[in-house]
């Protein structure tokens, strides 16, 4: 559940923000002079004003788009940004490693996301393993070195 609020509250502040920047554009946009008293709406019928909105609208696109992938590396359970990244699998050995994969673990040991290298038969999604099993096995492990002392 924090993993989607932290995603949400990302998207509500970089919306938020390039909203802002919106506002701020239309306001200090000099109007253009007009004879008539009613002014024809500016995006569409001025060109520079009409590409300051392209740029901003492509700006957006790209800040949506980081926000999505950083938090694709992120930990389903610490929310810490996930470390080092491990080829695993081999293209000459598929048949023995398989497909080659990019494997991040969280540096507190919560699980690891596994990614395909390559795309071939479209978008893959992540697989996320969580271990919490790992913790379970070295709390035993120093259980029985504190006995044997």
């Amino acid at each position: 559940m924090r993993y989607w609020a932290l995603f949400a509250a990302k998207i509500g502040v970089a919306g938020a923000g390039m909203y802002g920047l919106l506002q701020a554009l239309r306001y200090f946009w000099a109007p253009a002079s007009t004879t008539f008293p009613q002014s024809p709406a500016r995006f569409g019928s001025d060109l520079n004003y009409t590409a300051a909105v392209g740029v901003w609208f492509l700006l957006s696109c790209a800040v949506g788009t980081l926000c999505v992938l950083d938090q694709r590396y992120r930990c389903r359970v610490c929310l810490r940004r996930l470390r080092m990244p491990i080829v695993t699998g081999s293209w000459s050995r598929m048949l023995q490693f398989g497909r080659p994969r990019i494997e991040y673990i969280c540096p507190y040991g919560h699980g690891n996301l596994s990614v395909a290298e390559l795309q071939i038969s479209g978008l893959e999604n992540a697989e996320w393993k969580q271990h919490a099993e790992l913790w379970e096995e070295l709390v035993a492990t120093s259980k029985n070195s504190d006995r044997d002392l």
